[in-house]
């Protein structure tokens, strides 16, 4: 699989990496199952996709402790990404920069990842009560003890909708420009997809100018651009689609000419090369520092997503892709 490399660390990984998330989080409870999800992040690892991304939060601790299962094997073929700053309640989630926090958080995880290093610890929120140059030099403190190999930051913003994709990670730049004074960012983590596209606006070139890595977080839109779900079709009430503005019956059907835009870009390639697939060629095209960090928790789509890196998109087709129609949501 191609490689590339994460801010100026110069860590490499996979061009296409594993989100963890589904496995043990936000996606319907009663289809996640622990040893298929295993199998999965072991093929993964098998196919090249080296950068495995958690958070203490989800679960909240149990996705460390599945990855924890297979780092204890095969730690050297594992490009680790885990995230703090974020607590889960019983009905909210709340931030937490305090640098005390922040240093029990990290051994904690190393604990349950079961590995002495974390290669990029992300800062999953920034808290409001503590100034993020705070939080920045206690992670950067973990850097100095060996803990951490490089630091990253999850980006501030809601999706697209009324407010423009050039204006919409303002707040999380002017982060950035602080915590770059105490200690280099490596890599931004936020939504990049053909549905969600805001980030090209100010976010992406922001990283492309100072070598910082982008991690293109929910790149398949939440499972709507894989062509797999149906309008109406339903989700659990704890699988986040089913508050999702843009997953009611009627978006769906409304959001259907997206999917039928990748299909035709599919069906040029191939009969064996899918809408999703497709979605992700897309985003790998918008930079060498871009890696797609798509969820999956069975292997089959593992394997599907690999096999992204192998399509190589064309001008005609990127531009088909990018005069596609803007994603609707419940609010427009």
């Amino acid at each position: 699989m191609e490689r590339r490399t994460i801010g100026a660390a110069a860590l490499a990984v996979g061009a296409v990496g594993l989100g963890c998330m589904p496995m043990s989080w936000a996606y319907s409870t009663s289809r996640q199952r622990g040893e298929e999800s295993l199998r999965a992040v072991h093929r993964a690892l098998d196919m090249g996709a080296t950068l495995l991304d958690t958070a203490d939060m989800y679960g909240p601790f149990t996705n460390e402790l599945l990855v924890g299962r297979v780092l204890k094997e095969r730690r050297s073929d594992a490009f680790v990404s885990t995230k703090a700053g974020l607590l889960v309640g019983e009905q909210h989630i709340v931030a937490n920069g305090r640098p005390g926090y922040v240093r029990r958080a990290c051994d904690a995880s190393l604990r349950r990842l079961q590995t002495d290093v974390i290669d990029l610890y992300q800062l999953h929120r920034a808290d409001p009560e503590v100034p993020v140059e705070e939080t920045w030099g206690a992670l950067a403190e973990l850097v100095r003890a060996g803990k951490v190999r490089a630091l990253g930051l999850c980006a501030v913003g809601a999706r697209g909708g009324r407010r423009s994709g050039a204006r919409l990670y303002d707040g999380t730049i002017r982060q950035l420009e602080r915590v770059q004074q105490v200690f280099p960012v490596s890599a931004v983590q936020a939504e990049l997809s053909v549905w969600s596209p805001e980030a090209l606006g100010s976010l992406l070139p922001w990283c492309a100018a100072r070598g910082v890595g982008f991690l293109a977080a929910m790149p398949l839109g939440n499972g709507f651009l894989t062509g797999t779900l149906t309008p109406g079709q339903g989700f659990e009430p704890d699988d986040l689609r089913a508050r999702h503005p843009r997953f009611t019956a009627e978006m769906m059907a409304a959001n259907q000419p997206i999917v039928a835009g990748l299909r035709r870009v599919a069906a040029r390639h191939g009969e064996d090369v899918t809408p999703g697939q497709v979605a992700l060629a897309w985003v790998l095209a918008q930079g060498p520092h871009v890696v797609p960090v798509p969820g999956a928790k069975r292997e089959r789509w593992v394997v599907e997503n690999a096999g992204a890196t192998d399509l190589r998109l064309t001008p005609e087709d990127l531009a088909e892709l990018g005069r596609l129609p803007a994603a609707r949501g419940s609010w427009d």
